[in-house]
């Protein structure tokens, strides 16, 4: 039996550099910055949890990489 999916979630990979916010204005325009980076942090919990000593950024605090994949909307339903 083959599985397929029939409708595939918004993703991005970031910019160099790229933070919460950043992504937020680029990819939730209209959007209240505080709100927008709220919700890419809550559909992110496998970045937004990661520890951000681990990877580096500016002081050790942003823990975006440009590998990671960012979802830029909610999961289904």
């Amino acid at each position: 039996m083959t599985a397929t999916l029939s409708t595939v979630r918004k993703s991005i990979l970031p910019r160099g550099g790229d933070t919460w916010a950043s992504i937020a204005s680029r990819e939730l325009p209209g959007t209240a910055e505080s709100d927008a980076v709220s919700m890419l942090q809550s559909w992110n919990l496998h970045v937004f949890m990661r520890a951000a000593g681990a990877v580096g950024g500016v002081n050790g605090d942003n823990p975006i990489l440009p590998s990671d994949v960012i979802f830029v909307e909610p999961p289904r339903a």
